[in-house]
């Protein structure tokens, strides 16, 4: 290795971490303007009957992190997602809410045929999403056992992130 090869392969690493932190700063500001109208703090309301009938209700959860997700079935990344989300539902609560006008009936099929257990509730009249300042779907929000919301997320997350911030969010 010569001398002239040192300072080629610093500008290289260089070069490389300054893009690196471009594109953090890309996906941070993605991801903040995607939360923009979110909101923060106190978990807003967020109670009702589920489309089997029980009553299912955002308070009575409090004392562990629950994963509050919104989603559509005509949504092509929602779908993606589902897999993930009956998964965490083994291990932490989740409370999901459909944003539609679609029939309990039909949501019923789609939950079945999809082979999906975890609570949704409708959002007939957008009111739960407005409250939480759901602009689009998916749209996830980690709640703490006190009842703050810890995380928001907007978009595609993994299954393993989602976890994360659970884990984060009960310590």
């Amino acid at each position: 290795m010569s001398r002239d090869d040192a300072p080629k392969r610093s500008r290289r690493y260089w070069r490389w971490l300054r893009d690196l932190g471009l594109v953090l700063l890309v996906v941070f500001g993605v991801h903040l303007y995607q939360t923009r109208d979110t909101v923060g703090g106190p978990a807003p309301p967020l109670a009702g009957t589920d489309i089997h009938g029980q009553r299912q209700d955002l308070a009575s959860l409090r004392g562990e992190p629950v994963l509050v997700h919104f989603w559509a079935t005509w949504c092509p990344i929602c779908a993606l997602e589902q897999d993930s989300i009956e998964a965490i539902a083994a291990d932490w609560p989740v409370l999901s809410v459909a944003l539609e006008d679609t029939g309990s009936e039909e949501l019923r099929a789609f939950m079945a045929r999809e082979g999906l257990s975890f609570p949704v509730l409708r959002d007939v009249d957008g009111g739960f999403a407005s409250r939480f300042g759901v602009r689009g779907v998916p749209t996830s929000f980690v709640v703490d056992g006190t009842g703050r919301i810890r995380f928001t997320t907007v978009g595609y997350t993994t299954g393993p992130g989602l976890r994360l911030r659970l884990w984060l969010a009960a310590r």
